[in-house]
């Protein structure tokens, strides 16, 4: 029985863990790298169609976002997620597959002026439906087989409309172990979410530390806060920016945004405009609408019993189309913007930094994570100026933090998940935190609960039976690899050769012990194969 850690190893994004039980091999998450890549993702040492079920603890790219490129590479087992997180990825794979589509025709058509290689995308919007076909949603904290041996069961764990963390009782032999894969831990008292439940017992626990070292401080009272911002914002006739996560994030803006109208908070702009823009956006707010019964707080669930959307107001639009987000910069009139991408990376989000990045009476507000080196980070950091559409622009308008509001937990969040286990595990690893991060965790993980942490590299491999490390994983920065001569960045093309080489090579061994016959007309059909290829 052994646990590999594939990304989101001393990096927050691109989590993908692979368990072997026996002759079965488990994915949790299959997640797409964002931001900066410190260390390479190791390839998965099985081939996709040999992987036998995937477990998906909550929608966000970084934990989905390559299943659609598993399934195009031969995976044909099911996805288990919650229900929410199903139809959450019904949008979301879609939109990742035409992000897909759009920089592959994007590359080709500059590929085609200087004769470059034509690119391929890592999938499309065919594949992400292909893949959506093999997601079976399961509900809230019901048992249910994954394969013979093994069973599984999701908790709610607060992060995002659907998030869970993944019990699982596994079986080899005699042995069982239960391990807890975390997901991601969400905040505690956020709008329209439950507050994450914990677990008690558990011989493996796989957790999170993206804020690991830093706390959220006082809970501020989120709806003054920022009806201030919009107050002081609108009073010298700018707008109000707020880069946000289309699904989670964005819905509770909105959250706030209802409030602080029903309240009359701002004065003098009471009629101001709410845009979201972002079509992705759009279709998550309707199913936020649509899953409250199984996923909103009290407080949530109460609004919408007496007949009120908690997301909805006079004043908000939708805006869909092109044409509707080119049209928000000709508003003159008092607004706020929500758009997407939340780390500034791609999206409508960067045109409206285009236009109010430059204006002193302006505001930009951070209201997630950014992730090292992103453009959000930049900003946040204080940067004077920034390169956008090719073009430099001055920085000028007032950049705010938004302080507390995270879908993720805080250290102390993050302790109080961890310190809920009784009796200890076994061990503790800690994943998807910055490199430094991690291990910072781990060690307070061991000073102030006692638990044995380790924070684990991409690559590294445990027995879960006796405990022992079989593989510590690449320490090696891709920086540093390449200073060496030694980085190795494989094209999605290549990937997909490599593991349908692994497929033949365990289809051979596979045929062992079969008639003579068959064994000489395969191989005479490889080496057929292999002399056509043959350089």
């Amino acid at each position: 029985m052994r646990l590999s850690f594939m990304g989101a190893a001393h990096e927050v994004t691109g989590s993908c863990y692979l368990l072997q039980a026996g002759e079965k091999n488990i994915l949790i998450d299959c997640g797409m790298e964002q931001g900066r890549d410190i260390y390479e993702n190791q390839p998965l040492p099985v081939a996709p169609g040999q992987i036998d079920a995937l477990l998906l603890t909550h929608a966000h790219i970084d934990h989905s976002g390559r299943i659609p490129l598993l399934v195009k590479n031969g995976y044909k087992g099911p996805v288990y997620a919650t229900n929410a997180t199903t139809e959450l990825c019904g949008i979301m794979l879609r939109d990742s597959g035409h992000i897909q589509e759009f920089e592959a025709e994007w590359r080709n058509r500059k590929a085609k002026r200087s004769g470059g290689e034509e690119y391929e995308p890592l999938y499309t919007v065919a594949d992400a439906d292909a893949a959506l076909a093999q997601f079976e949603g399961m509900d809230y904290n019901a048992e249910f087989e994954v394969l013979p041996g093994v069973r599984a069961r999701f908790v709610d764990v607060g992060h995002l409309l659907g998030s869970a963390s993944i019990e699982l009782w596994v079986t080899e032999g005699e042995v069982t172990k239960k391990l807890v894969f975390s997901g991601d831990i969400g905040n505690s008292n956020q709008p329209l979410l439950r507050d994450p439940q914990y677990l008690k017992e558990a011989d493996y626990v796989v957790m999170e530390s993206t804020y690991g070292d830093r706390s959220h401080g006082p809970r501020p009272d989120y709806v003054p806060a920022l009806a201030a911002l919009l107050q002081s914002t609108f009073d010298k006739g700018g707008s109000l920016v707020i880069p946000s996560f289309a699904v989670g994030r964005t819905q509770e803006m909105l959250y706030f945004l209802r409030q602080i109208k029903e309240q009359g908070l701002v004065r003098g702009h009471g009629d101001f405009t709410v845009y979201v823009d972002s079509p992705l956006a759009v279709e998550a707010t309707h199913i936020f609408k649509d899953q409250w019964a199984e996923c909103y707080d009290a407080e949530a669930r109460a609004l919408v019993e007496q007949g009120v959307n908690p997301i909805s107001f006079a004043g908000l639009k939708l805006a869909v189309t092109t044409e509707d987000s080119k049209a928000i910069n000709f508003d003159r009139g008092p607004k706020v913007i929500l758009s997407a991408s939340g780390m500034c990376e791609a999206g409508r989000i960067r045109h409206h930094l285009k236009h109010n990045l430059w204006q002193p009476e302006s505001t930009v507000l951070f209201v997630g994570y950014q992730t090292p080196g992103t453009l959000g980070r930049a900003l946040v950091e204080g940067a004077k100026e920034v390169r956008l559409f090719g073009e430099t622009i001055e920085v000028r308008c007032r950049v705010e933090v938004l302080a507390g509001v995270s879908g993720h937990a805080d250290n102390e969040g993050l302790m109080r998940w961890a310190g809920s286990f009784e009796p200890k595990p076994a061990r503790v690893f800690v994943t998807h935190g910055e490199d430094e991060v991690c291990d910072i965790f781990a060690n307070r993980l061991q000073a102030e609960l006692g638990l044995a942490a380790t924070a684990p590299y991409n690559g590294g491999c445990y027995d879960l039976v006796t405990g022992e490390c079989l593989e510590p994983g690449n320490r090696q920065r891709i920086k540093e690899a390449e200073k060496a001569g030694t980085a190795r960045r494989q094209n999605p093309v290549y990937r997909r050769l490599a593991d349908a080489g692994n497929r033949l090579v365990n289809i051979i061994k596979a045929k062992e012990g079969h008639a003579n016959k068959e064994l000489a007309r395969f191989a005479s059909q490889l080496e057929a194969l292999c002399d056509k290829w043959q350089d």
